[in-house]
């Protein structure tokens, strides 16, 4: 992309009347443009210079400010023992995400602390991810990739490379909420049968089939993919048994959290054959996963990039100064957790 520069609007430095008229915030990440000019517009925000701050900068500058609202991320974590280190000005914490496994609710509760997230607008841009990591598996798009960065130097043989169809396939899906149900619209464009397997039957799912039994679903799929929060004790839905089960030659697709996964055995299917392949968003313990399947010729992998478009951060960052200024100007939280 070019070297666009833009105005800097990062600079903390505000004359002390205006800052005692703005709510005061503290924002973890640098966001869009967009997103950080109505931020010094409509806030006393602090906002850093890098990408950096960690749990114990975080609190430090809350306290230095007598933040009320904290705009943040799930690079940083909410647990009880930092919400019990949160100043007493502390009102909100607006999560720049849909998940919110990392944060304490109860301990947010106890405290008194509102806590939104941002729903509905990151939909389309995971969906477009999972079903890229769909074809990308699919199609050997990693092995592809490679042989053209090393040069390529020879056509392949009418034998050799060979993908397998997604078109006419049947898609199974873990969690029929907002995401799932845009995996699903995809997925017909591309003639596929869809299955899903929720808690309860879904409401507007379309001509999709709900498998109340996840084995059934898992071996009647080609494609699998995983569109749920994370397991209340981080418990995978894709255990050992759950892998097994699934129909041979499958391919694994997780946009959702890592921890939905036994990644033991996902990587002893991959390099048993029994598994096809894998399309991973996420992963457990990332950003430091686990590089084995890095290694993998049948993997394609991506660093936990669902919602990374320009317009769907932007909108993201918009509902979490949302939620801010509605709580913090003593109204209600619009997208409470």
């Amino acid at each position: 992309m070019p070297n666009v520069q833009f105005p800097n609007l990062y600079d903390n430095r505000k004359s002390d009347e205006t800052m005692s008229q703005k709510p005061r915030i503290v924002i973890t990440r640098r966001m869009t443009h967009a997103v950080m000019e109505r931020a010094r517009r409509e806030f006393d925000a602090f906002i850093p210079d890098d990408d950096r701050m960690d749990g114990e900068a975080v609190l430090a500058k809350l306290e230095e400010l007598n933040a009320e609202g904290l705009f943040f991320t799930s690079g940083t974590k909410l647990d009880a023992k930092t919400i019990a280190r949160l100043p007493n000005s502390m009102r909100i914490a607006a999560t720049c995400s849909v998940g919110y496994d990392h944060i304490d609710l109860a301990a947010a509760k106890a405290r008194g602390l509102v806590v939104t997230n941002t729903p509905d607008v990151l939909t389309n841009a995971t969906a477009d991810l999972a079903f890229m990591l769909i074809l990308c598996a699919s199609r050997r798009a990693f092995e592809y990739e490679r042989t053209m960065r090393q040069g390529w130097g020879r056509y392949y043989g009418m034998s050799e490379m060979l993908g397998i169809d997604v078109s006419n396939k049947t898609l199974g899906i873990i969690g029929m909420g907002r995401i799932g149900k845009a995996v699903a619209r995809r997925a017909r464009g591309f003639d596929m049968k869809v299955l899903y397997h929720n808690r309860k039957q879904a409401t507007e799912a379309g001509e999709a089939t709900y498998v109340a039994n996840l084995h059934d679903m898992l071996k009647q799929a080609d494609v699998v993919s995983l569109n749920l929060p994370a397991a209340p004790g981080g418990a995978p839905i894709l255990d050992r048994a759950a892998l097994v089960a699934m129909k041979p030659g499958a391919v694994v697709v997780n946009t959702a959290r890592g921890s939905l996964i036994d990644e033991a055995a996902l990587y002893e299917g991959l390099t048993n054959g029994r598994l096809y392949a894998a399309g991973l968003d996420v992963m457990a313990g990332e950003p430091n996963f686990d590089k084995r399947f890095a290694a993998l010729n049948n993997v394609f992998l991506t660093p936990h990039m669902g919602s990374a478009t320009v317009e769907a951060r932007t909108a993201m960052g918009g509902k979490c100064l949302d939620n801010l200024a509605a709580v913090l100007s003593g109204g209600a939280p619009i997208d409470p957790v």
